[in-house]
């Protein structure tokens, strides 16, 4: 079973280049959309509205740094900071090319900083490329459940 590729975005028009550009790399993940940082939050905990889903974390999270709520770094702090949570890659997709959200980022344990860019055609192909290393060719950390892999 695929694990699925958590996406956290407020922004609408991101969120629909993103999902697009997930789709055309052709990945058999489900993909998981959430709106603020709190829903994130909930959801890796099991929490709230998502406290009967299925047990298991994401292949990736695709985190987003303004978020309404928690923010992003705000997340990813948590994340970091939860047993169950820390070897989950993280990939905070933003605007923000300021040099204090990139150190931040990385002082807290991101696995990638990608700024996102403005043209629509290399957005794309900078999500779909995301998508398929750290659904499909990135190797988890040792004792982390394995999405079962299909060759054809």
């Amino acid at each position: 079973m695929l694990k699925p590729i958590l996406l956290v975005e407020d922004d609408k028009r991101d969120l629909e280049l993103t999902l697009i550009a997930l789709e055309r790399s052709q990945l058999a993940n489900e993909v998981v959309v959430l709106r603020d940082g709190a829903q994130a939050l909930d959801y890796l905990r099991r929490e709230g509205e998502h406290a009967r889903r299925s047990p298991g974390n994401p292949a990736v999270i695709l985190l987003d740094l303004k978020l309404p709520k928690v923010n992003g770094l705000e997340v990813l702090k948590a994340v970091r900071g939860t047993a169950g949570l820390k070897s989950i890659p993280v990939v905070m997709l933003t605007s923000s090319q300021t040099e204090s959200d990139v150190v931040q980022s990385y002082e807290l344990g991101v696995n990638a900083y990608v700024v996102k860019p403005v043209e629509f055609k290399q957005f794309v192909t900078a999500i779909a490329d995301l998508g398929v290393f750290w659904a499909v060719l990135n190797e988890p950390p040792p004792g982390s459940l394995r999405a079962a892999r299909r060759y054809e």
